[in-house]
């Protein structure tokens, strides 16, 4: 097993519960009742997110000659649902941010079960990882314990706060959560530097591993929507929710259950940053790239005052 230097676990969890709640200051019940309403594309993405991404995951660590930490790792960011900067991005690309942002409602909550489940579930199905699993012990209550105290509570507080407080939402929401992201990314950057020799000793194995996984979420994201024929906007904003994870949940998970599996926390911190950068492409592609006549989002943009 890799050994590998810790950050601060209280302060992790802290800032990734600010992330959360700072997500959450907007989300109001008629974000879960758009689901209800039009359920096509947030259903479609979240059977991406929870269902063919865990799924197509278990089977390339299985086939791809990685180690069983990194294999873990990519497991382990594949159960994570949706990350918080993909509502951002989806407005950046000009796509359907109501979609995005119900599915990140509902992923969001969602993994509060989906997480613990997927990666129990994959993580003891894949040979690569079964004796990891076995070995670490993971105590499936306690990893429902921490999803809920650093998802749910977060979420349930910063729903609250923002349907008493709209005013102080609206103000406070974008620095929020661009904050917590600089925050988080900062965090990453110090956890790389503290181990700087094992992540360039390991950069070679997981730098394309990442990088591949998170083209292969993306695809699952753009695939179905386009199997399902949605309007373009719709598409991108499921590709973004797909290909953006919240890996600051992953390293949450790691460091609290197996912090000696330091190809796995590699992975998840990598994903952080890398999911960022192609994210952000894609994005500057897609808005330069108008959306049809008929397209909701630019009807909506044209009878916009």
């Amino acid at each position: 097993m890799t050994e590998i230097a810790l950050p601060d676990l209280t302060l992790l969890n802290i800032l990734l519960g600010l992330m959360m709640f700072g997500v959450a200051l907007t989300l109001r019940p008629a974000d879960f009742v758009r689901i209800i309403k039009a359920p096509k594309a947030p259903a479609a993405g979240l059977v991406a997110q929870f269902v063919l991404l865990p799924a197509g995951t278990c089977l390339a660590a299985w086939l791809l000659p990685v180690s069983a930490e990194v294999a873990l790792g990519m497991m382990l960011v594949a159960a994570c649902p949706g990350g918080s900067f993909s509502n951002i991005l989806t407005w950046l690309a000009r796509g359907n941010v109501a979609v995005s942002v119900s599915m990140t409602a509902v992923s969001s909550l969602a993994a509060t079960v989906l997480t613990p489940f997927n990666f129990a579930l994959y993580g003891t199905l894949n040979p690569r990882t079964r004796d990891l699993m076995t070995d670490i012990s993971l105590d499936r209550v306690d990893l429902l314990l921490l999803v809920l105290l650093v998802l749910a509570l977060p979420m349930a507080l910063g729903m609250t706060l923002g349907s008493r407080f709209p005013g102080f939402a609206a103000r406070s929401e974008k620095p929020w959560r661009i904050g917590s992201m600089v925050v988080f990314l900062a965090f990453v950057a110090i956890a790389f530097g503290n181990n700087l020799d094992l992540f360039l000793d390991q950069i070679g194995t997981f730098f394309w591993v990442v990088v591949g996984h998170n083209a292969l979420a993306l695809l699952l994201g753009q695939g179905i929507a386009r199997s399902l024929r949605m309007p373009v906007s719709d598409r991108r904003a499921v590709t973004l929710e797909v290909g953006i994870q919240n890996s600051g949940l992953g390293l949450v998970i790691a460091f609290t259950f197996f912090p000696e599996l330091g190809g796995a926390l590699l992975v998840a911190a990598f994903w952080g940053v890398w999911h960022l950068v192609s994210g952000l492409t894609l994005a500057q592609v897609w808005s330069r790239i108008p959306l049809p006549e008929d397209d909701p989002v630019r009807r909506a943009e044209a009878v916009a005052p």
